[in-house]
């Protein structure tokens, strides 16, 4: 088993809804309630749930672009929450954030030599004279071509553009990214050279990733490990195949039931959970996915579910967690295309 690289435990967020007059709190959103996570060098952690439910939040928690309301962040033995600004931008360098629009998080007034030049700048990364080497370097490691260094964003394709940022990234060469919804924008058929870079570069380069996505079909051919997020809560964890094709909490069967189904018409087996999300201003007590939950009792309506095994490495935060089914799910969260794609793209071709 490879080492543990980080350790997130008891880590929540609030933020002030509403204030009074004289600058009282009156209503707060707990975004983030809680979290305990794991993550080894070399995998990949996917964090899914609808949208809402704090995964971009909790991402930018484990990078302290957002400070924590409590608990700890713990990198490589270090406490991040407990860190200086000075030694913050140090450990900058180790862990990395790719967005969900590259067009909005690179700079339109920069060309691209200047985008990948500045962190190696900031960091001391290599050399003055070597940075425009190692720029031709990290364009030709995502699939671009040196010369693409004198243009602008604006001049690149969406599946260019995140390919410069997935570059920027690894500029400083990090041990962490945060990949937070990376491919949900772009074309399938972008999407799946995209997954397929990402891939190679954790081979290559031995990052590790937090994926966040609500594409269960995408997060299936990434992540080692899965999360499940409501509100806030994790309500479920495990190996990736594990979790789909033996889902053990009622709201990670209900978003494997949501996948839509490849034939016109075609019925669920099973019924979806009840009703609306409830408003994060006034969560329910107790597991807060009990106001929808056919499966709910009085306990679920007093008590707080904690998260605990119900298999080797898979936990769920349910008072009746649902029995492990003979019948494989899996094949629900498969996408044909994408697979299809992604192994029509392999290895990353390089983009004109």
């Amino acid at each position: 088993m490879s080492r543990l690289l980080l350790k997130v435990e008891g880590l929540s967020k609030r933020f002030t809804a509403k204030r009074s007059v004289l600058g009282r709190t009156l209503a707060e959103v707990r975004a983030v309630d809680g979290i305990d996570l794991e993550l080894r060098a070399g995998e990949t952690l996917a964090v899914v749930g609808e949208s809402g439910c704090g995964k971009s939040t909790l991402g930018r928690l484990v990078l302290r672009l957002i400070e924590p309301s409590e608990g700890s962040v713990v990198f490589e033995g270090t406490d991040l929450t407990a860190l200086t600004a000075t030694d913050l931008r140090r450990m900058r360098r180790h862990a990395q954030l790719i967005f969900q629009d590259p067009f909005a998080s690179l700079n339109p007034r920069m060309t691209v030599s200047d985008i990948l030049e500045e962190p190696l700048m900031l960091h001391a990364v290599v050399p003055p004279g070597e940075r425009k080497a190692r720029v031709a370097a990290l364009l030709r490691q995502v699939g671009l071509r040196p010369e693409h260094a004198a243009r602008y964003p604006h001049e690149f394709s969406g599946g260019q553009r995140q390919r410069i940022a997935i570059a920027r990234a690894i500029a400083v060469e990090p041990k962490l990214i945060v990949c937070d919804e990376a491919v949900s924008a772009l074309d399938v058929s972008i999407r799946a050279q995209v997954l397929n870079l990402l891939s190679e570069l954790q081979k290559r380069l031995g990052l590790s990733y937090i994926f966040i996505s609500h594409d269960l079909a995408v997060v299936r051919h990434i992540a080692d490990r899965v999360a499940v997020m409501y509100l806030g809560r994790i309500v479920e964890t495990g190996p990736a195949e594990q979790v789909f094709a033996r889902p053990r909490h009622p709201y990670t069967r209900a978003l494997i039931d949501a996948i839509p189904k490849p034939t016109p018409g075609a019925r669920r087996e099973r019924p979806l959970l009840e009703g609306d999300v409830p408003s994060p201003l006034a969560p329910p007590p107790g597991c807060h996915l009990h106001t929808r939950c056919p499966r709910a009792t009085a306990i679920c309506r007093s008590e707080r579910p904690p998260l605990a095994a119900i298999a080797p490495e898979h936990e769920a935060a349910c008072h009746h967690p649902l029995e492990a089914e003979a019948d494989a799910v899996v094949d629900a969260v498969r996408d044909p295309r994408l697979e299809s794609l992604m192994k029509a793209f392999d290895p990353p071709s390089v983009v004109s």
